[in-house]
């Protein structure tokens, strides 16, 4: 009967041990991220391809079945635009100054497997934008590519830059004036 329990036992752990095997961490320092807003003049976008990200994935029969663990940060003065001047007055806006970085940290995240290593994500965290965090959710879609056990994922995400405190920028004594509504795009592969 001891025996019996004690192989019992051994299985139930080795089992709850392999389950676990499978959560990996993936990262890469090299996420593109394309902020993009309009003006009363013309649309524009600023570009960084220097985000860090890292997240703890499970992956099982070369499918991502869950997210455990997620954090990004980019250096706001890494996001460039083609005109020097709206880069400026935009990291007058994310006051770069004192807060040099824009990060997210997950609190919870869900995974919706799909077919052939396709996935959908979404996570919920803290993105802190020029000094105020709030919560946010973030979704986007992913792919397992076996060959090379990399993860990419890609997305977007809208809000108002008042929600962060930050006051659209405005140029030429103000007869310029960006719009409050702001699309960030990502772009990401992840490697383990």
């Amino acid at each position: 009967m001891i025996r019996k329990m004690t192989a019992i036992a051994i299985i139930g752990f080795i089992a709850f041990a392999f389950q676990h095997v499978n959560a990996q961490t993936y990262q890469s320092s090299a996420a593109k991220v394309t902020i993009k807003g309009t003006s009363t003049l013309h649309d524009w976008d600023m570009t960084s391809s220097s985000g860090a990200v890292k997240a703890t994935f499970t992956v099982s029969n070369d499918q991502v079945t869950d997210i455990n663990a997620l954090s990004f940060n980019v250096s706001a003065e890494s996001l460039k635009s083609s005109k020097s001047g709206l880069d400026k007055n935009a990291y007058k806006a994310l006051k770069t100054g004192t807060h040099k970085q824009i990060t997210f940290t997950m609190t919870s995240g869900k995974v919706t497997p799909g077919s052939g290593g396709n996935f959908k994500v979404s996570v919920t965290g803290n993105l802190t934008i020029a000094g105020t965090a709030k919560a946010t959710t973030i979704q986007g879609t992913g792919v397992y590519n076996p060959a090379d056990k990399s993860i990419s994922v890609k997305g977007s995400t809208r809000f108002n830059m008042t929600e962060y405190k930050v006051t659209p920028p405005t140029v030429m004594m103000g007869t310029i004036k960006t719009g409050d509504s702001i699309t960030i795009d990502y772009n990401v592969k992840l490697t383990p």
